[in-house]
């Protein structure tokens, strides 16, 4: 009896160690268990005999790496919604139980289907595959991570497929090979075994052996220009105290200018353009603005210079009459470009709050937040000196949609300007750094990202990454930039759809023998 009741406890280490293999595999860790985190847990799944315990399984992983990898979210409800760190330590608790059901739904689906239709157990393995692929692939998430990006994150080649199917469909190839490894370690004993396992290992040198070859075959560049980007590392409290008009505005954008002039002061050639990162400006900016102080102060700043600047800044919708998150282009003159770009991807609960069109008082229930109005999406571009530049705000970054329809309008290279101050140091700034550059592989154009606090840098179309600016510190630097002028569609551009096609085909095959074998049975 005691032996029975051993083992029952030492099997709930299955999905505790799915969870510590998923955690440890994300960025900033190196992907080294990515092919076959979820074998554990498929095991635990596949000794249930209940609802219940398939449930409380996928729980316990998806709570257990979301500790290990997404930690930083106690940090950000410390500093964003200034919490005491015991008040923070506890909505990240909360935060790691709720932020990855996908995990358990995708079990209790599977689970479901088995009891239902009495799949065969080959049937029944490739389903529990696919549905955990098709819950990971549409889950609902505050950060839309996938399993793709931590290829790119550890610069192993096969991130170059992202050309191909997105890193969303490099996600799928990663989930999807933990079948094969479930099997081979259930034949691991057996010839059949070891050779699955070596088919895998084959399958992904020759995966890597064609991302060097997409890598080697790009053409290239026709056209290059010099970009300056700074980096100020404006503390939290003094930019929330100039934006609530209490100061600091003029010592903010003094540190932006002056660090403007001592990277000019290091090189004697031509820069094209400077990039500041998300409202960096610290006014509102635009043409009803233009005559106060510190946009006049910026004007004259450009004009001595006859240099353009490319900057995140406050506006206001005409329409609605609020904020918008902006961002602007500044020709030598100190004119602004039209159009300028405003965010449209709002971040919930930071920047609007969900429902609350429909249940206005729900802003009175909660702590001050961001209440700003949407952009038009990536409706246009942004034109100036014959560049056609992609404009993307922070969180916009982490959507393929959104830079596809930036390339469909024949952007040359992706602006994007973020502000990741509030997340620490430890893992989010690199997170969303290699999430936001995986666009510019996806559809081979440079990306140039402008952060306050960092990472800073510039990824070419080929996914290599230049200097990256220190986090938290003061930082400026020159980048020469190639590019194409016309660049042309990748793979993944024109066939968007094709792996979530392929994906819904598969389960909707599987599911179709799964009721032929019941008929046949019954």
């Amino acid at each position: 009896m005691n032996n029975l009741s051993d083992n029952k406890t030492r099997l709930w280490l299955l999905p505790v160690l799915s969870g510590i293999f998923i955690g440890t595999s994300y960025i900033p860790f190196p992907p080294w268990a990515s092919l076959f985190c979820f074998v554990p847990l498929w095991m635990f799944w596949n000794r249930q005999t209940s609802l219940k315990g398939v449930f409380w399984g996928g729980l316990l992983t998806s709570f257990i790496f979301t500790l290990i990898g997404f930690n930083w979210v106690t940090y950000l409800l410390h500093e964003f919604a200034h919490l005491d760190w015991p008040v923070a330590v506890l909505g990240m608790l909360i935060y790691a139980l709720i932020a990855h059901l996908f995990v358990p739904l995708a079990g209790v689906l599977w689970f479901l289907g088995r009891r239902w239709f009495v799949w065969s157990e080959p049937l029944s393995l490739a389903l529990m595959a696919l549905l955990t692929i098709l819950c990971e692939a549409y889950s609902l998430t505050l950060f839309d991570w996938n399993f793709g990006y931590s290829w790119y994150g550890a610069g192993v080649p096969i991130y170059q497929w992202a050309e191909i199917i997105g890193f969303s469909g490099l996600s799928a190839i990663t989930l999807l090979c933990n079948l094969p490894l479930y099997i081979a370690w259930q034949k691991r004993r057996q010839t059949a075994g070891k050779k699955i396992l070596l088919t895998v290992v084959w399958g992904f040198v020759l995966l890597n052996a064609g991302g060097i070859w997409l890598k080697n075959r790009l053409l290239e560049p026709d056209a290059s220009f010099k970009a300056l980007l700074v980096q100020a590392n404006i503390g939290n409290s003094e930019k929330l105290a100039a934006e609530l008009g209490k100061g600091y505005s003029r010592e903010i954008l003094r540190r932006y200018t002056d660090l403007t002039d001592q990277a000019l002061n290091t090189t004697e050639s031509k820069v094209d353009f400077v990039l500041w990162p998300e409202t960096a400006f610290p006014a509102l900016l635009g043409e009803a603005f233009k005559f106060d102080t510190h946009p006049a102060q910026l004007s004259r700043f450009i004009q001595e210079r006859e240099l353009p600047l490319i900057t995140g800044a406050y506006s206001v919708d005409r329409d609605s009459g609020l904020i918008t998150n902006s961002l602007f282009v500044l020709d030598k003159t100190g004119e602004i470009v039209p159009p300028h770009y405003s965010k449209s991807i709002l971040l919930a609960f930071g920047e609007y709050i969900p429902g609350e069109q429909f249940f206005p008082q729900i802003r009175d229930w909660l702590p001050p937040t961001g209440h700003f109005a949407r952009g038009r999406g990536p409706s246009t571009l942004l034109n100036w000196n014959g560049y056609k530049m992609g404009p993307q705000i922070c969180y916009e970054s982490l959507f393929p949609g959104f830079s596809r329809s930036l390339a469909e309008l024949g952007a040359q290279f992706i602006v994007n300007v973020t502000n990741d101050a509030w997340y620490g140091t430890w893992q989010e700034p690199y997170q969303h750094m290699y999430m936001t550059l995986a666009r510019g592989v996806e559809f081979r154009r440079p990306v140039l990202r402008a952060t306050n606090t960092g990472v800073s840098t510039v990824s070419l179309a080929s996914g290599d990454i230049l200097q990256r600016s220190p986090l938290h510190e003061a930082w400026a630097d020159i980048y020469e930039v190639p590019y194409l002028t016309n660049p042309p569609s990748t793979f993944y551009q024109r066939w968007f759809w094709l792996v979530p096609g392929l994906l819904w085909t598969a389960l909707l095959a599987l599911i179709g023998i799964g009721i032929r074998d019941r008929s046949k049975k019954q």
